[in-house]
């Protein structure tokens, strides 16, 4: 089984830029689609970006559509998720997902798909 670990959260003003990082132990980390999710406090968790294996389809919530940009490097075993022109509302928990069991060609928003999850690494964004 995979094992995923986020880094690159922090406090940033609004209008600023991060980049998240999604790191994988395993060697068959790139057959698997990576997802992003959210949580803010007192909401439920959501979607935010996706990617498939393969050709790198992607998959992003509206939310965050051209702001927010997802990519991977499978020689490093990372996804990427940069975010620009951040948001107070953006502010959130962020955690990566991986896909093990199903079609490694989707990248999928719903997150019954994903098997494996990371501890999460918080982004705050401050107006």
């Amino acid at each position: 089984q995979v094992q995923l670990v986020e880094s690159g959260g922090g406090l940033v003003q609004a209008g600023g830029s991060l980049r998240l990082s999604c790191t994988a132990s395993g060697r068959t980390f790139s057959t698997y689609p990576i997802g992003w999710f959210r949580q803010a406090p007192g909401k439920e968790r959501e979607f935010a970006a996706a990617i498939s294996s393969g050709r790198g389809n992607t998959n992003y919530a509206d939310s965050i559509k051209g702001r927010f940009t997802i990519s991977r490097d499978n020689a490093k075993n990372t996804v990427y998720l940069q975010m620009n022109s951040l948001k107070p509302e953006d502010t959130a928990v962020y955690y990566c997902a991986a896909v093990e069991s199903y079609y490694s060609g989707s990248a999928y928003s719903d997150s019954r798909y994903y098997s494996t999850w990371g501890q999460g690494t918080q982004v705050t964004v401050s107006s």
